[in-house]
């Protein structure tokens, strides 16, 4: 039940008479940008459907349909990434390297490949690891290199999830199994 109170809009909105004006026009471009993000899902729900593979790592947790469609796309190329291995230092989730002699220090992740295509995954091991993520062979790891990490443990743990991740999505897209949250035991349970 809407009540009428003095100096509202007449017609039951929240909206005060004073700010109409301006308001209405930013309510109008908020609904337009709600209409251009519906169709922007709908185009990549087309790509799921267009791409398989999409539809199969959509079912690991924190890859959502932007996640899998970018993935898929991005590394739709043979020579993105020969092997599974591979994935993590194309995309730039490997640390880099400088060692002379004996000393080897450690550095920061690489940053070479799809920059958004990293920021996603980085996103979705957030939430591996996060309050909300499943259990799962991927979290457990996780979680045990944050522990065990010390300072920037936290940190550490997210792009080693990341890189895991995009190892794990390749080798869904090129073998055409489904997602397992403990693989290693179903094959146990299959053998």
């Amino acid at each position: 039940m809407v009540v009428e109170t003095e100096g509202r809009h007449p017609e039951g909105t929240a909206i005060p008479c004073g700010l109409e004006p301006a308001l209405v026009r930013l309510l109008e471009q908020v609904a337009s940008l709600t209409e251009q993000i519906r169709q922007m899902d709908q185009q990549i729900e087309a790509l799921g459907k267009r791409y398989p593979e999409v539809e199969r790592l959509r079912s690991v947790p924190g890859v959502g349909p932007v996640i899998a469609a970018a993935y898929v796309l991005t590394l739709d190329s043979a020579e993105a990434a020969r092997n599974s291995r591979g994935v993590g230092a194309f995309l730039g989730l490997r640390p880099r390297q400088s060692q002379s002699g004996e000393s080897d220090p450690q550095l920061g992740i690489s940053k070479t490949g799809n920059t958004y295509l990293r920021r996603l995954l980085v996103q979705a091991s957030q939430y591996v690891l996060g309050r909300f993520g499943p259990d799962s062979a991927l979290r457990r790891s996780g979680l045990k290199l944050a522990a065990s990490g010390g300072k920037r443990g936290k940190k550490r743990a997210v792009i080693a999830v990341a890189r895991q991740l995009a190892v794990l999505l390749h080798h869904l897209c090129k073998s055409g199994e489904r997602y397992q949250p403990f693989p290693q035991e179903a094959h146990v349970l299959a053998g």
